[in-house]
């Protein structure tokens, strides 16, 4: 997807009748979780984002250019941007009026825009971009490291380095010029589409073209060894390791592959025409992301991470949220993917992964909330999403029995590809596929709080 041609600005405003004058956008996408997150009013469908980062000085120069459209008659306009300074804002080729608010960059246009037409905004902007601290205490967004930044936004992280319609409710296409020092590397999201070098400094081009949410997006920077190969199927790989964890990737890596193809097997088609892995020498994050079609890592990943990671290219990369009380269809749907490799490469079972779990006490952090409603967001990356949305997809499993349960994850993948899917609608599904009652099951596995007395065994539909 490519950003569209700029119109004339006069195109886009309205005629300013006090009558007809619209209203502002909202200030959040509505996610109870995360109030400020997203911002209503408009859909970005590109991202153009130019971005200069020393990693000795840690600042970024930058501007991004967002094409969108609005989805009702416009006042005003915010973009979640936080602790960088925005030296000018521009609706088309117009200079506007922007202030402030938080983590909020509000804009507000000289006349109204109208429902339904396109817009670009320019934002220029600079600063020394850090991480936001996540409730649970995590740091995610602009990590800065020893040899340049580790860019990993889940769930609030967008808006530490770029301004952004800030929720998986919203996704869009993306394009990343990244300029560094020359030795450094910049590694974004989609197809490489080559480097240049000039005056010490080597800027790096990426273009993300299928839909992808905001926290998805990476631009990490560090000193890496680059591999790069195409597939079987025809898939361009992009891998870049920084060198004091090459040694121990290695062996991992040249699984990837073979692990693309075993998930296309079972999920259908690789969503993206690009993949690979991005591992950095990142002591203090303490975690890794399924950014879109690069996953990134903290350190060397072991086979288990890979096959989550590379899962969530389907489950929460391409089909994406709505909000983030769902997120176990992220995390328990790459949870159970982990469990199927292992036991189809000699591992355990995945009905003695369950029974392991299941056989831990009532008292257990595994039990102290449902994974279809974490409760805030402090604990939608909590043991009870990854490990007990795991167990409910065996439990389907076991209730419908393995082809009806493949079928339903491959149509879950394919009716929802590059959009949105909620916990209603993959129930709905399964029972559409399987044709059973299914309701008893996800009451009991994904609603109900404490440790469920026994599997619930559903009753075919009349």
């Amino acid at each position: 997807m490519t950003a569209i041609v700029p119109v004339a600005v006069v195109a886009l405003l309205g005629a300013g009748d006090p009558a007809t004058a619209g209203s502002p956008g909202a200030t959040g996408a509505g996610d109870a979780y995360f109030p400020l997150a997203g911002n209503g009013g408009y859909h970005v469908t590109h991202y153009d984002l130019t971005l200069s980062y020393d990693p000795k000085s840690r600042h970024l120069d930058a501007t991004a250019v967002l094409t969108a459209r609005a989805t009702q008659r416009l006042t005003r306009f915010d973009l979640d941007l936080k602790g960088l300074k925005v030296t000018g804002v521009a609706l088309g080729h117009v200079q506007v009026a922007h202030r402030r608010d938080g983590q909020e960059l509000v804009v507000t246009p000289r006349t109204a825009l109208r429902k339904g037409h396109k817009f670009r905004v320019k934002v220029d902007y600079s600063g020394t971009p850090g991480p936001v601290t996540d409730p649970d205490g995590s740091p995610d967004g602009w990590i800065p490291t020893d040899d340049g930044a580790f860019v990993a936004a889940e769930p609030q992280g967008a808006m530490t380095w770029f301004p952004a319609n800030n929720h998986p409710a919203d996704k869009s296409s993306y394009d990343f010029t990244i300029t560094v020092p020359k030795g450094r590397t910049a590694i974004a999201n989609g197809l490489f589409r080559g480097a240049h070098t000039a005056h010490g400094r080597t800027t790096y081009c990426w273009h993300q073209p299928e839909p992808m949410a905001a926290y998805l997006a990476t631009a990490t920077v560090g000193r890496f060894q680059v591999e790069q190969y195409t597939t079987r199927d025809g898939v361009k790989i992009y891998n870049a390791v920084d060198p004091r964890e090459a040694a121990k990737a290695a062996p991992v890596l040249k699984k990837l592959p073979s692990v693309l193809e075993w998930e296309s097997q079972l999920f259908g088609p690789y969503p993206y025409r690009a993949a690979g892995s991005v591992v950095d020498h990142a002591p203090d994050v303490g975690y890794a992301l399924e950014t879109q079609s690069r996953p990134v890592y903290d350190s060397a990943p072991d086979i288990a991470t890979l096959v989550h990671e590379s899962a969530h290219q389907w489950f929460g990369d391409s089909v994406s949220l709505t909000r983030w009380k769902n997120v176990w269809l992220n995390e328990g749907f790459a949870t159970y993917a982990e469990w199927l490799y292992a036991e189809q490469h000699g591992g355990l079972s995945a009905q003695k992964a369950f029974d392991a779990l299941y056989a831990r006490p009532a008292s257990d952090d595994l039990w102290k909330f449902p994974p279809g409603d974490p409760g805030s967001g402090k604990h939608i990356f909590d043991a009870p999403v990854y490990n007990r949305g795991a167990m409910v997809l065996h439990e389907l499993r076991k209730a419908v029995g393995d082809r009806a349960f493949f079928r339903i994850l491959r149509a879950w993948a394919s009716a929802h590809r590059y959009g949105h899917g909620t916990t209603a609608q993959f129930t709905v599904l399964a029972e559409r596929k399987s044709g059973k009652n299914l309701q008893g099951l996800f009451r009991t596995w994904l609603f109900t709080k404490g440790k469920p007395n026994k599997a619930y065994r559903p009753f075919r539909s009349a």
